[in-house]
């Protein structure tokens, strides 16, 4: 029995579903070539960062005006500089390396907080030959002087700058914890976006005993993390329509990972953590499952799994929202429960 794997995504023809996200080993030009042998369909480079930026313009500048306050002489100490090769300008680079060797589509990623220099950005990384653009809205509300509309209104703001700036496809990609996300996410797609990838990750600090210090600690996904993007897939798919992308991230390590996702409605199944724990070949393996389970269970194309156990396809709807949770409790046993009886 033949298994169309083929989908479309942004717009993109994709000859698989499963997707490597970004992580350092997406920028790296040997492992996009194990990754596309492997069968990967397509790649999201990692992500620029707007910190990263900044920081480095602003060491430059302070490097360049050193002494300048106290000796005239000082701006003599150093050459006029005709450019600077920042972050940005690396990034660029490595963009059109990849994109020139690579045969699947190649996905650029911003990750930025506010519109500022990032609409310039956008601009360069579709001229530099990026087939589609992942916008990473990563904002953590700790101003208790600005309310949860106000932080909305930046983000669906900063989506319609870079929509507005390019005429390549544009994904966006958010966080769980906006107030009312059902409406959020149909607004950011009214705002411009063309997909939505759910979920990012935050990476929470933790504390050093000894030195009493904030450390940064990264942990890789595990498949739980995998439910929570699943129930609010299961929920957009069919509000936002079948012309909204939806990417699933976070959990997907497996065949049945990557089978969950797209049966509540994802597009494609998107890879970071197992890619960077087994290596770019697991992609092989990852693809070998979702084959197996689609033969043994009779279905031919990705198109046909694609929403099948979506809010609107599932017998109880209700199971994705409130009436699940009283169930959920209800399921749990004690150990006591499980033990067989002990007859004395």
């Amino acid at each position: 029995m033949s298994v169309d794997l083929s989908t479309d995504y942004l717009g993109l023809s994709l000859r698989s579903p499963l997707v490597a996200s970004a992580s350092p080993m997406t920028g790296e030009v040997d492992a996009v070539r194990r990754l596309e042998a492997a069968g990967i369909g397509a790649i999201v480079l990692p992500s620029l960062f707007e910190e990263e930026i900044v920081s480095e313009e602003i060491e430059f500048s302070r490097a360049l005006d050193a002494g300048t306050d106290q000796y005239a002489e000082a701006l003599d100490y150093f050459p006029d500089v005709a450019s600077f090769v920042g972050a940005g300008d690396r990034y660029l680079r490595r963009l059109e390396t990849i994109r020139a060797g690579a045969t699947v589509p190649v996905i650029a990623s911003l990750n930025a907080s506010s519109a500022g220099g990032w609409i310039e950005y956008a601009r360069r990384l579709q001229d530099a030959g990026a087939d589609a653009l992942e916008l990473n809205v990563y904002r953590v509300a700790t101003d208790a002087g600005r309310d949860a509309a106000a932080m909305e209104s930046d983000d669906l703001e900063l989506i319609r700058a870079v929509r507005s700036a390019i005429t390549i496809p544009l994904a966006v990609k958010l966080s769980p914890y906006y107030t009312a996300m059902a409406s959020f996410a149909a607004r950011a797609v009214a705002a411009g976006a063309d997909g939505l990838v759910l979920f990012n990750r935050f990476y929470q600090p933790d504390l050093d005993l000894e030195e009493l210090d904030v450390v940064a600690r990264v942990e890789l996904s595990r498949p739980w993390e995998l439910r929570l993007p699943m129930l609010w897939i299961a929920v957009l798919r069919p509000r936002l329509g079948i012309g909204v992308s939806i990417g699933a991230t976070s959990g997907i390590h497996h065949g049945t990972d990557a089978l969950k996702a797209l049966m509540v409605g994802a597009d494609v199944a998107m890879m970071t953590s197992a890619i960077l724990r087994h290596g770019p070949d697991h992609v092989r393996t990852v693809e070998g499952q979702l084959r197996d389970w689609m033969v043994e269970h009779e279905y031919v194309s990705v198109d046909q799994l694609r929403g099948s156990a979506s809010q609107a396809s599932v017998a109880d709807p209700a199971a994705y929202e409130r009436a699940d949770y009283m169930r959920t409790l209800h399921s749990w046993s004690t150990p006591s429960d499980r033990m067989p009886a002990v007859i004395p």
